[in-house]
């Protein structure tokens, strides 16, 4: 049986607003192709279609072979599109719930996107990555996006883990849901309630939920954040709240490059007592706006951080929330250490609720499902340090086994 094919390396490159993302995304997968990789270039934040006058080619939808390197193919996700296409699907999965009320399900033509349909067409590029790859000839080494600035890219990205959560809520264990829905929804609608239906649908989107989840948990998969050069403190904590935010979401961030640097071989724009030993790079101000001819030479101190093998597994292995075992010790309690360089005290906020940790950082919020050894525990302590945060759990003695005497 033929293995599977790889899913291909995907590069999220995002950043504050104005950085200028979209030239270093463009710069990024100019110099990939140009080392013979096969790049699909996706411009997924790009309302005023500037990657189109660096590519001097109107993208439009479907993938298009860019003439700078025989390698290199870019589209433009139309939100309009992806929307009509995600509604048919969900308006097919929900027909027999139609049919019960006895209403047609609406046509693609009366479908228009809504706010944030932009973000969810990312979500199902992220989805189709696998297939991507598995097209033969039409199948790329590498994704390289254009995506949102930070805080929307990870609104963006952490809805599927939301989503997912909410239907575990609302729709727990098949049989003990189905027998305690069907006499409720069968009131309501007046005829008997097809309440398998609702599980095959839960079913059905906790699965495309998780292909999300997998593209962004592949090996390959890594952030390059791109920053202006901070000028004074105001900037620079700013700068210290989107590293937080992406370390609160586990996004590997291989890279910062600083765009539009005055001077790229001074220490002034590159603080990194805010990245946590991820490599800072600088792409000097041309002093004018960025054309075609241009990426080539960009792409050179952009890219020094994106293809060796070392920077990226120390990104992905950075990601890593590791639980310490100290019951042994005087200590007798268990330590989670979650890496969150940039974050400082008071922009942090923690609450145990059941079996999750709701963590706040910097404006972002998750989540996270407590590993089931901590699940047994009550938190007796937190502090953060040098950019990690240690949430100490001291074992519930009536969830505990005791020790051998």
């Amino acid at each position: 049986m033929p293995s599977a094919p790889a899913m291909p390396r995907l590069v999220l490159v995002t950043g504050s607003g104005g950085a200028g993302r979209t030239t270093v995304a463009a710069a990024t997968a100019a110099l990939a192709a140009e080392s013979g990789e096969r790049v699909l270039l996706v411009a997924a934040d790009d309302p005023h279609r500037a990657m189109d006058g660096l590519l001097d080619h109107r993208l439009n939808g479907e993938p298009a072979r860019i003439g700078l390197e025989p390698g290199l193919s870019a589209l433009r996700l139309d939100e309009q599109t992806s929307f009509r296409a995600a509604g048919l699907r969900l308006m097919e999965r929900a027909r027999p719930l139609f049919d019960l009320l006895g209403v047609e399900p609406l046509e693609a033509d009366e479908l228009s996107a809504l706010p944030g349909a932009r973000e969810l067409a990312l979500l199902d590029l992220l989805r189709t990555l696998p297939g991507t790859a598995a097209e033969g000839a039409r199948g790329y080494d590498l994704v390289v996006v254009d995506a949102p600035p930070v805080a929307q890219l990870l609104t963006a990205l952490a809805l599927p883990a939301q989503l997912d959560a909410y239907l575990a809520r609302l729709l727990p264990d098949e049989r003990q849901a189905a027998r305690a829905l069907r006499p409720i929804l069968a009131g309501l609608a007046g005829v008997p309630m097809p309440a398998q239906w609702l599980f095959e649908a839960r079913a059905w989107a906790s699965a495309e939920l998780a292909d999300v989840r997998t593209a962004l948990d592949a090996p390959g998969t890594t952030v390059r954040l791109v920053v202006p050069p901070p000028r004074g403190p105001r900037a620079r904590a700013q700068q210290r709240r989107l590293r937080a935010g992406l370390a609160l979401h586990q996004l590997p961030l291989e890279s910062v490059i600083v765009n539009g640097a005055k001077a790229p071989n001074a220490d002034d724009w590159a603080d990194r007592t805010a990245w946590g030993g991820v490599p800072v790079h600088a792409v000097a101000d041309l002093g004018r706006e960025p054309e075609r001819g241009d990426l080539f030479e960009l792409a050179e101190p952009a890219a020094l951080a994106a293809w060796p093998e070392g920077p990226v597994l120390a990104a992905r292995e950075a990601t890593s929330w590791a639980v310490a075992d100290r019951l042994d010790t005087a200590d007798g309690v268990l330590v989670w250490h979650i890496p969150l360089p940039g974050a400082e005290r008071g922009d942090l906020d923690l609450v145990r609720r059941g079996d999750e940790l709701l963590l706040g950082v910097a404006g972002s919020r998750r989540a996270v499902p407590l590993p089931s050894a901590l699940r047994r525990c009550t938190v007796a302590g937190a502090a953060l340090r040098d950019g990690e945060l240690t949430v100490r759990f001291a074992p519930d003695p009536s969830l505990w086994p005791a020790s051998p005497r």
